[in-house]
């Protein structure tokens, strides 16, 4: 059976990573078009940068959470691709095999002119740190206006699911939240959300609960209903 996963920051929340989609837009006193954006890394880069070195050394302190390891237990039954908006990488620290990261990653860097050429990183970036092409090393990050690269990749993931499970995203950033209309018709869709706008139907299951506790909830009856 193929289970299709889509997580966002409330996954990551719980392990104690800032989001800013809260309420006011702002990241941490920052608008998020002068740190996320390439129109914010053209006017200044070194504030940029100076934003995604705080977020590089949060990450680093800390760990993944239940609902990550809950999904490394469910790919040890089912064939299970994540797809995450997260830039984190608690994913793969709880064990998570497969996880195509829509929005790049936080702990690499590429050159700002060749988005192929690709580092991994945990320290800060200053400027004048450079890509073996000489240009500026940049997060590799997919910032406001930019494409999203894997979302090809990432529709077909759910095209081909039986199961569907949607953690900590309010679905409202696109193209990612479009994802779940690729899912096919059979397909059973948990929804785990403290705030669902969606109402339940035979194949859509709301758990309206932090991520912590449903995505436990969630795994425990997929796996019971399957075994």
């Amino acid at each position: 059976m193929k289970i299709a996963v889509l997580t966002g920051a409330g996954i990551s929340a719980e392990s104690g990573i800032k989001t800013f989609r809260d309420s006011d837009g702002l990241w941490e006193g920052h608008d998020v078009m002068e740190v996320a954006s390439p129109q914010g890394w053209k006017a200044d880069p070194a504030n940029v940068l100076h934003f995604y070195n705080l977020r590089r050394r949060q990450l680093l302190e800390v760990e993944p959470n239940p609902a990550h390891f809950a999904l490394t237990e469910l790919q040890e039954h089912f064939d299970v691709q994540i797809v995450t908006q997260n830039v984190d990488n608690l994913h793969e620290k709880a064990g998570n095999k497969n996880v195509l990261h829509l929005h790049g990653e936080l702990l690499k860097v590429r050159s700002e002119f060749d988005e192929n050429m690709v580092y991994t990183w945990e320290k800060d970036v200053k400027i004048g740190d450079k890509a073996e092409d000489g240009h500026q090393l940049r997060p590799d990050i997919v910032w406001f206006g930019e494409a999203v690269p894997k979302i090809e990749e990432a529709a077909q993931i759910f095209n081909e699911c039986d199961v569907a499970i949607i953690i900590g995203t309010s679905l409202q950033v696109y193209p990612a939240a479009g994802l779940i209309d690729f899912a096919p018709n059979h397909a059973q869709v948990y929804l785990i959300d403290p705030k669902p706008n969606v109402e339940p139907n035979r194949n859509l299951h709301v758990y309206a609960e932090n991520a912590v506790v449903a995505t436990q909830k969630v795994v425990q009856k997929i796996i019971s209903n399957h075994a």
